[in-house]
């Protein structure tokens, strides 16, 4: 049976808040990133915290082949633009996607450097720097916040899980306080963040994962990306798997999916979905092999969170929580107009007040039963 309410949502149909639907009403059509590697490193490679990565990283399996080739920032983004512009010919414009390894791991004005060559470019309209949490000190913050008044800026900031021992494991080199601490930080400063995660990492659990999407749902983020587990050559934990495979459970597309609905049902309305999931060349895949494209995870993903009657934000129902002013803003863009209004996002009317960076009470009624 079908308790959807009638009315008003903000998921333009979909059971959750697609990242490219609020893109295309907030810029006018789709965004596309073109990757960039700027030849940043992290702590965790260059001895400052550990060498060799996290268990799981090897920034190949996620990176453009154009990339390895071309080393030049104008050429790399000439390259991604011609290629985008065949795959995707009604984009209505690029960012500049900085992806690999930590892209505030650098002096300042090196930084600033780098950001400004890709703004430059005349095809790129802003810029994504993904980034560790523990790699966002605060004149970076404020340089970001400064740059975000004049060209679109978002933060994508590496949660990878909010389970402590889990971090552990995967020797990520910081515990979930210090990604909690830099959202809250940059969400201070009005910055768009994005939270990544990686589902299906060795000691996570369907627990982990809801008392985790319960935590963020207390954060100020804008908006979240999934990731299933994928073991990649040249990696611990592709050794770990080669000793002992029992050691490191892999999700199958079912239980992968059931995990990103766990986590949307507690995660804010508000929040958008950037991505679902990841492809990396088979090459570089140890395991697992899925045998399907990306292409095919949203509508696997609707047909799924109607099986199980539910949606993104079903469970969420705190009452009083504290946000920044981007996270308000978000908010209002998707369910208000004006302080006092109310909108119902699929059976929970939300109450707004206007005081962005402070409490903001949040009434709810579930009217889903």
């Amino acid at each position: 049976m079908n308790n959807l309410p009638d009315g008003e949502d903000c998921f333009n149909g979909h059971r959750y808040h697609a990242y490219n639907d609020w893109a295309k009403r907030e810029y006018g059509g789709r965004l596309q990133k073109v990757s960039i590697d700027a030849g940043f490193t992290c702590p965790n490679r260059d001895g400052l915290l550990g060498v060799g990565g996290c268990t799981f990283c090897n920034n190949e399996g996620f990176s453009p082949s154009y990339l390895r080739e071309q080393r030049d920032i104008v050429t790399q983004i000439d390259t991604g633009v011609e290629f985008m512009r065949r795959r995707y010919p009604r984009t209505k414009g690029f960012v500049a996607y900085f992806q690999s390894y930590s892209n505030t791991y650098r002096d300042l004005e090196e930084l600033k450097t780098t950001y400004d060559i890709a703004r430059s470019h005349p095809d790129i309209c802003g810029i994504v720097i993904g980034t560790r949490p523990d790699c966002l000190p605060e004149e970076t913050l404020d340089y970001l916040a400064e740059l975000a008044t004049r060209t679109m800026v978002e933060l994508e900031i590496g949660i990878e899980s909010c389970n402590d021992e889990v971090l552990r494991e995967c020797l990520r080199g910081h515990d979930f306080a210090c990604t909690q601490d830099a959202i809250r930080r940059a969400a201070g400063r009005g910055l768009f963040i994005t939270g990544h995660l990686l589902l299906g990492l060795p000691l996570e659990s369907r627990d982990s994962l809801i008392a985790g999407a319960k935590a963020l749902s207390t954060l100020p983020l804008d908006a979240m990306k999934f990731h299933q587990l994928q073991i990649l050559r040249g990696t611990r934990l592709a050794n770990q798997y080669r000793i002992s495979p029992d050691s490191v459970p892999l999700l199958n597309p079912e239980s992968y999916l059931d995990a990103v609905i766990d986590m949307l049902e507690y995660l804010p309305p508000s929040v958008k979905i950037q991505r679902l999931g990841s492809e990396v060349p088979p090459s570089v895949l140890v395991s697992p092999d899925w045998g399907m494209r990306l292409s095919k995870f949203p509508a696997l993903l609707e047909s799924r969170l109607q099986t199980r009657n539910t949606w993104q934000g079903k469970l969420f129902s705190e009452n009083v929580r504290r946000i920044g002013a981007t996270d308000a803003i978000a908010h209002r863009r998707c369910q208000s107009s004006s302080s006092g209004d109310q909108r119902h996002i699929y059976g929970v009317t939300h109450t707004l007040t206007d005081k962005l960076g402070e409490y903001v009470t949040i009434q709810t009624e579930n009217t889903s039963s």
